[in-house]
């Protein structure tokens, strides 16, 4: 079989990923129903294995529900430096065929591989052996979709899992799409299904009949949203992707909820995650930064950012933290969120600044770097913040 399109654009979406990271460190979970999350009333499922699937346990699903369903299920909590890790090992592996590659989030990434297909026969064949490669490297699963644009390579992977590759032409619109719920369409969240189930839209094929008439209700739900998702459906839509420079001028990390969500806790758990990670790579890559910059996705895939400059650069944690909180608190606290990322920004190299201050200094700062990389691993490992710095302990602490 020969693939015919323009560009050649690839969604790689990692099946279940939390959860597998957790059977691949653990053998013995294989097989049985295992969720990723927090325990206890409050908790909420982050993702789970496709054996808990069998009973109905679902991402954003309380996990006290998710117990109900599923009395034998395996609750694990979120280990992000670990997942990061695996993570990091799969966008690399991407890399090794295209160096077009955009990091949509943790577990999933879109590729522009229009020019390296141009050198193969049998390109279902080619993904297909890139997908079983990727499993013997890692032990990660993953789904692919390739398409002519992002929308339709991102709904490519979704369409079957897990280990599915699906191809979705133009031509193929109808009879891929169109047939699928209203909900499974990528972009149409949580609280616009429902809307558009209200006056008669359930299939994305009803939503492609209705746009071609510029109905004046559906164009009332969507808002300017509608002009994106009729092009969508039609085969159009954004076809670039926007691969990170080699020379990187800055550290950041994001990650997406697998629900939306608009508590504090858990968005502030969110925060501290990434800020440990945006720490660690900074102190491992002796760099520094006098920027830091916060993203915020909406549920409606609106995206904020904010940023606050300080004079003296850093690679601190919690320095990088309580500014991002702050940033997060004065500009977003009353949004339903998707997606948070930490940024660390117009980076130097701190032996560059050697010049300015004294020998010792340096030697100390660099000191002051091995100790935060040493203690942010060490309550990885407790997984709690349970050890800091006696500079950083307040008074009333040091009496205790």
């Amino acid at each position: 079989m020969n693939v015919q399109m323009g560009k050649v654009i690839v969604h790689i979406d990692l099946n279940a990923f939390f959860a597998r990271a957790e059977e691949i460190r653990d053998a013995s979970l294989e097989g049985k129903p295992v969720a990723i999350g927090h325990d206890g009333r409050s908790g909420i499922v982050s993702t789970c294995s496709y054996e808990a699937r069998k009973y109905g346990v679902s991402s954003g699903m309380p996990m006290f529900k998710a117990k109900e369903l599923c009395p034998n299920l395996i609750i694990k909590p979120v280990d992000f430096r670990y997942y990061g890790g695996l993570s990091r090992l799969f966008f690399k592996f991407v890399k090794r065929y295209t160096p077009l590659v955009e990091i949509a989030s943790v577990d999933e990434c879109y590729a522009d591989f229009t020019e390296v297909v141009k050198k193969v026969s049998d390109v279902p064949a080619f993904f297909k052996k890139m997908q079983l490669d990727l499993y013997q490297k890692t032990k990660l699963g993953c789904s692919i979709g390739v398409a002519a644009t992002k929308f339709l390579a991102k709904m490519g992977s979704d369409y079957k899992k897990p280990m599915g590759l699906t191809f979705i032409r133009k031509r193929d619109i109808p009879n891929i799409l169109f047939p699928l719920a209203i909900e499974k369409m990528y972009g149409i969240g949580k609280k616009t299904a429902p809307r558009l189930r209200s006056i008669g839209i359930n299939t994305i094929g009803d939503l492609a009949s209705r746009s071609e008439k510029d109905d004046s209700d559906l164009v009332n739900i969507l808002g300017k949203f509608y002009f994106v998702i009729k092009d969508w459906i039609n085969g159009r839509g954004s076809d670039v992707v926007a691969s990170e420079p080699e020379d990187a001028k800055s550290i950041g990390n994001s990650s997406t909820f697998y629900h939306d969500t608009n508590d504090y806790s858990e968005i502030k758990y969110m925060f501290e995650q990434l800020a440990k990670e945006v720490s660690s790579r900074a102190i491992r890559d002796n760099k520094m930064g006098t920027t830091i910059q916060i993203v915020v996705k909406e549920a409606n895939f609106v995206v904020h950012n904010k940023s606050m400059t300080i004079d003296t650069p850093t690679n601190d944690y919690k320095q990088i933290l309580d500014i991002a909180l702050k940033l997060y608190e004065k500009n977003f606290l009353s949004l339903t969120v998707r997606l948070v990322g930490i940024t660390l920004q117009n980076l130097i190299d701190p032996r560059d600044m050697a010049i300015q201050i004294s020998l010792f200094d340096y030697e100390k700062a660099e000191e002051e770097n091995r100790t935060r990389l040493l203690i942010n691993e060490l309550n990885r490992k407790l997984k709690k913040d349970s050890l800091m710095r006696a500079s950083e302990v307040k008074p009333k602490e040091k009496k205790r």
